[in-house]
């Protein structure tokens, strides 16, 4: 992690020296999460089918950009985002009767690569070259801090006032607390228009491959509660939550398949191993062309000062 951070504070200071070549700004947007909560009437499904849109929260942050060659960027940021979810969104009686829910503010370092996949230099074929528009892919690696909070419910379904942090309570009965610190891979697709040579307005969607299943707090199965706190968190699911997840079905199962089975001594599933979590945000992003007078900038755009509204005749790339 330390090595990282240090990549990306030197690619900051030596991309800065360049000019025209550098953007800086800010993006705003949502976030979203896939894991062990959301969906609907049906068992897990990949990628967005399996989110709760309306559960998008806020993704904010900033970012700087250097322009190796017409085609290719490198680029840095950092983000702070929310995710969220409960299983009182969903209609699958397994995942309603679990009641569980979770609430992560986490802190995103990346460092990424950007591909430019198509390109119009003069949008509209005015011959002003404002503004121009860039479509591109983008990958690399980035490291996150996560903390998973959730709400306590009492039998009524009402939420009790308050977050705790579920890191510290080991609620699977894990012998050391899973790190809060992780890597992931983002991917993903942006775009954007530059006016004026000045500024940029674009939009980027992109998404997180992690190697934890421990962005929401659930993962395997249910251990006995160690702490007061612990059982209140862990022991929420109610019998009337059952009994309305399933209808009074003939089929119900018992209670204890949604938490530690004291008599039986058994762990109960509590989520699915198999599949880490992930993230996707989806974010406006407005940033400021640095423009030094460099030979470069002399050579292509120094006409644009003072020269508003000529009509020049279409650049040869």
């Amino acid at each position: 992690m330390k090595n990282l951070f240090f990549f990306i504070f030197l690619f900051v200071v030596t991309s800065t020296l360049a000019q025209y070549r550098v953007d800086y700004g800010v993006k705003l947007g949502v976030a979203n999460y896939l894991g062990d909560i959301g969906g609907k009437e049906l068992t897990r499904r990949d990628f967005i089918w399996d989110m709760h849109l309306p559960q998008s929260r806020f993704a904010v942050g900033a970012f700087a950009r250097y322009k190796r060659s017409k085609r290719f960027a490198y680029a840095v940021n950092m983000d702070y985002l929310r995710i969220q979810d409960a299983d009182r969104y969903t209609t699958n009686p397994a995942r309603r009767s679990r009641n569980m829910n979770f609430r992560n503010n986490m802190i995103e370092l990346g460092l990424r690569g950007e591909l430019t996949i198509w390109y119009d230099n003069d949008v509209g074929n005015r011959g002003y070259y404002n503004p121009d528009f860039k479509m591109y892919l983008f990958g690399g690696v980035a490291g996150y801090y996560s903390n998973p909070m959730g709400q306590i419910y009492d039998s009524l379904g009402v939420v009790q006032p308050g977050w705790i942090k579920l890191r510290d309570l080991r609620t699977e009965g894990q012998s050391q607390p899973y790190s809060q610190i992780g890597f992931s891979v983002p991917v993903g697709l942006g775009m954007y228009f530059t006016f004026n040579k000045k500024w940029r307005i674009g939009w980027e969607l992109g998404w997180r491959t992690t190697f934890t299943d421990y962005l929401d707090d659930i993962s395997t199965t249910y251990a006995k509660p160690d702490t007061k706190l612990e059982a209140q968190w862990v022991n929420q699911t109610y019998q009337n939550i059952v009994d309305a997840a399933y209808g009074k079905s003939p089929t119900q199962p018992a209670i204890n398949n949604f938490r530690y089975d004291e008599t039986a001594k058994k762990q109960a599933k509590r989520g699915d191993p198999t599949h880490n979590d992930a993230y996707l945000t989806s974010q406006i992003t407005i940033s400021r062309v640095l423009r030094g007078r460099s030979q470069f900038y002399r050579s292509k755009y120094s006409w644009l000062k003072n020269r508003a509204g000529v009509r020049r005749s279409r650049a040869k790339f």
